[in-house]
């Protein structure tokens, strides 16, 4: 199989850009050769790479063949810069991360590459379940994620552990106490999106099989705000917690709590910036995870 730099650049920029008109704006050719570069690749491949959807996805072939077309550019343009050979753009890093990192210990990361001027971040804000799907698909060289197996191709470095507490405001509690205890089975929830199971962890538990009334907030600063409006009980990260407790956000019981150790997978690639990015997620987490740190807020899940 020989392809060309050109026809894996318009599988990555129809890919990233979601639409064969904006992977044309991207690379400032017209979408017909866009469209031309895509067809001469499938046929080299021997089958369809994209399925021309909107937003744009790649097939199962079109993945392994994604994920190559991102190695061949991270090394291409490390090899431009180690030969002097003029500049061939910033380097961009596509990370997996959940959204409770991003509002936390993983702000580190971003103030650090805010002095790295040769790399732009490409971040995709998904749940640390799902984000490992991300480095199979080639959508990432890099994840946050809550699987400690690694992806096929990839290396996986454990990073540290968030403890969420079940909480809720003292109001909904007390509507919803039966003797000492609460009762979950009728008291409402807030999940964060479809893929948020933190809260099923805690009704697991409990031994909880029913499933209570359940809203969800798609939104960090929302989803806080409705733990503190009473819409329904929650999982708060430790700083959440100690904040909300001002308002009267108490937590539900001694043990309703979920700890999630969190790790870090990336391509097995020889890579300076993936090394140099790799030792910056790491040292963050470590920093976050010493006892003289304050986690940050949250924006989960």
């Amino acid at each position: 199989m020989s392809v060309s730099p050109e026809q894996l650049a318009a599988l990555v920029a129809v890919v990233d850009e979601g639409t064969f008109e904006a992977a044309a704006r991207a690379l400032h050719v017209t979408p017909s050769a866009v469209s031309q570069r895509i067809r001469a690749l499938e046929v080299e491949v021997g089958r369809v790479v994209v399925v021309r959807s909107v937003p744009c996805r790649p097939t199962a072939a079109g993945e392994s063949v994604l994920r190559m077309a991102r190695q061949h550019r991270l090394i291409e343009l490390e090899l431009a810069a180690e030969l002097q050979l003029g500049s061939g753009g910033p380097v961009e890093l596509a990370v997996a991360v959940n959204a409770d990192s991003v509002g936390s210990w993983f702000t580190a990361v971003l103030a650090a590459c805010a002095q790295w001027p040769e790399v732009t971040l490409r971040l995709h804000v998904h749940d640390q379940q799902r984000s490992a799907e991300l480095l199979r698909t080639g959508t990432v060289l890099g994840a946050v994620t809550a699987d400690p197996t690694a992806v096929q191709g990839c290396s996986t470095t454990p990073l540290l552990t968030v403890r969420y507490t079940a909480a809720a405001t003292r109001s909904l509690v007390d509507r919803h106490r039966r003797g000492r205890s609460v009762d979950l089975a009728t008291m409402p929830l807030v999940r964060f999106s479809a893929d948020d199971d933190l809260q099923q962890h805690v009704l697991d538990r409990r031994g909880i099989t029913v499933r209570p009334p359940t809203h969800v907030v798609p939104d960090s600063a929302g989803f806080e705000a409705a733990v503190l409006a009473g819409l329904g009980w929650g999982v708060l990260l430790p700083d959440q917690l100690r904040r909300l407790r001002d308002d009267d956000v108490v937590p539900l019981g001694r043990d309703d709590h979920v700890d999630v150790p969190l790790y870090w997978q990336r391509w097995r690639l020889p890579s300076s910036h993936l090394d140099r990015l790799t030792a910056l997620v790491t040292e963050a987490a470590r920093a976050s995870s010493r006892p003289a740190a304050r986690a940050t807020r949250r924006t989960p899940r």
